[in-house]
């Protein structure tokens, strides 16, 4: 995929030059053009840029001055230096300032093109990918561990967003001028991408404070409203009614899920008597009709401080979005069907899911035997 290369000089005339001799590149990388430092930094917010080549000395911004603006604010962009004026100290300053490379003018226009090239390489040297879904690809990264930056590319558009991990967690994204969990959001919403790896992440500090999965998820819900928006107005183009509204955003922090099937005192009628099937929620005969709370408390009974840690068990549609994208996300990985799921939205009270038609919300309290609660009701 060509790639966009940002070469920045005050010399008007050297930059025409430079543009016409990289015509012959052009299967390989697209350079844009910038006068000083001033313009320069509204093209990175303008296009995705994977490599910039500056001259030192210019009017407005200099080099030294683009170059701790790149070093800072896009640090997976590699930076070649170019000058007229060089001596040992400046070249040993800019080099030990972030710059990839280093060129004295005059030179031969053929071996900047051949640093180039080489540097972009080296940007998507973990290979590419065009066929794995984003999301399925982030979760592999965390469950991994693995660090790399991560370049994501729209098809239909061509729009590039950057991911940057770290042992498994996003540290930073960018998206043109947005960052942080705005351009997470973006990038995380987009389909039928290009995914390419760079083997390392330049970044060490995280800037990102929320956890990925929540975030993940938050993009997920946020992408499908979007597109069950969509649907509604074309729906009301046509009959001339409104459509069903959106459903609303759900905040989750945190999200635990395991896999597997789970009924709710269900019974099969099979030939002959009735047979009660085996479930979670086995029903027991009994000439009082157990409640849904009840249900759940038998679940529970041998767990310690289980039955009172439950505030409340009541069955809830609000869940049905939020559940079907959890299990999505299992079955990426192959882990089955979802069977339990946990939410903490940093509120009083946390929330247990149990996916049936309506799903049923266990209000617990967060001081409560948690994990021992879930593996129980994954049975």
């Amino acid at each position: 995929m060509k790639k966009n290369v940002l070469i920045v000089d005050d010399d008007q005339v050297w930059l025409k030059l430079i543009q016409k001799k990289f015509e012959k590149y052009s299967d390989t990388f697209h350079a844009h053009l910038a006068e000083d430092g001033l313009k320069a930094m509204e093209k990175l917010k303008a296009n995705h840029i994977s490599l910039v080549v500056t001259d030192l000395q210019m009017p407005n911004m200099d080099g030294i001055t683009l170059l701790t603006h790149l070093v800072e604010n896009y640090p997976d962009i590699p930076v070649i230096i170019v000058t007229a004026y060089s001596t040992p100290e400046s070249k040993k300053t800019v080099l030990s300032g972030g710059a990839a490379g280093y060129i004295e003018k005059p030179f031969v226009i053929e071996d900047l093109a051949k640093k180039i090239i080489a540097s972009l390489k080296r940007e998507s040297e973990g290979g590419t990918l065009q066929t794995v879904p984003l999301e399925m690809f982030i979760q592999l990264i965390e469950m991994e561990q693995k660090t790399c930056t991560l370049r994501v590319t729209k098809k239909s558009t061509g729009k590039t967003g950057v991911l940057f991990f770290r042992t498994g967690d996003l540290l930073e994204a960018r998206f043109n001028s947005l960052t942080g969990k705005e351009a997470a959001y973006e990038i995380f919403g987009w389909e039928d991408v290009v995914l390419s790896i760079q083997d390392d992440c330049v970044l060490v500090e995280k800037r990102i404070d929320d956890d990925l999965q929540a975030i993940l998820l938050d993009a997920m819900r946020l992408k499908d409203e979007n597109r069950a928006t969509a649907d509604s107005l074309a729906d009301s183009r046509t009959t001339g009614s409104t459509g069903p509204q959106s459903p609303a955003r759900l905040k989750g922090s945190r999200s635990r899920t395991a896999a597997g099937n789970m009924t709710l005192g269900s019974q099969s009628r099979m030939n002959g008597p009735t047979r009660e099937r085996k479930s979670g929620f086995q029903q027991q005969s009994s000439p009082k009709k157990l409640t849904l709370e009840d249900k759940v408390r038998r679940k529970l009974k041998n767990i310690p401080g289980a039955g009172k840690s439950i505030d409340r068990v009541k069955r809830d549609k609000k869940w049905n979005e939020f559940i079907a994208q959890a299990d999505k996300i299992g079955k990426s990985f192959g882990a089955g069907k979802l069977k339990v799921c946990f939410v903490d939205r940093e509120e009083a009270c946390h929330y247990m899911l149990v996916p049936t038609r309506e799903p049923v919300e266990i209000s617990v309290k967060p001081d409560g035997p948690i994990d021992k609660m879930l593996l129980s009701l994954s049975e």
